[in-house]
């Protein structure tokens, strides 16, 4: 039995499971906001209880935020939550560190070399070579507008 290309797409969008775009909307704005909101925490307990300034408190955030994410990689833990959040758990300094480290977890059988090393970019070094190229271009153009 041959279809047409509008028999069938007709057919795989009446078998299509429809996706409740609200509900996923409503839980990746909750748990990304969660996520910015704990940074947020972490940043005021570190200035006021270590007596940190704003820029050593948001790096000190920052590795926190970094490790925090490492771990329930590890565990297991952020890809579930991942499948509730969706893009919410995609708040740039935790997606990355969970892009690099599952990249790293999934290829340990292989070594530390061949596996880790060298697959451990795989994921995010695209978004490295690209903010970097990102922010030359943009040196470059913000000397030329400043100087010349």
């Amino acid at each position: 039995m041959n279809m047409s290309n509008d028999q069938y797409k007709k057919y795989a969008e009446k078998r299509a499971k429809k996706s409740p775009v609200i509900k996923n909307c409503v839980c990746a704005f909750l748990i990304g906001g969660g996520i910015c909101t704990v940074g947020h925490w972490l940043m005021s307990v570190y200035q006021n209880a270590l007596s940190l300034n704003a820029t050593d408190a948001g790096s000190l955030t920052s590795v926190t935020l970094i490790f925090i994410a490492v771990l329930l990689t590890g565990f297991g833990v952020f890809d579930k939550l991942a499948q509730i959040a969706g893009a919410g758990t995609l708040v740039p300094i935790t997606g990355f560190a969970n892009a690099v480290s599952s990249s790293a977890i999934d290829s340990k059988t292989e070594g530390f070399i061949l596996g880790v090393g060298a697959k451990m970019f795989t994921i995010a070094g695209p978004v490295i070579v690209y903010g970097i190229s990102a922010g030359v271009i943009y040196g470059i153009v913000y000397f030329i507008v400043q100087y010349v």
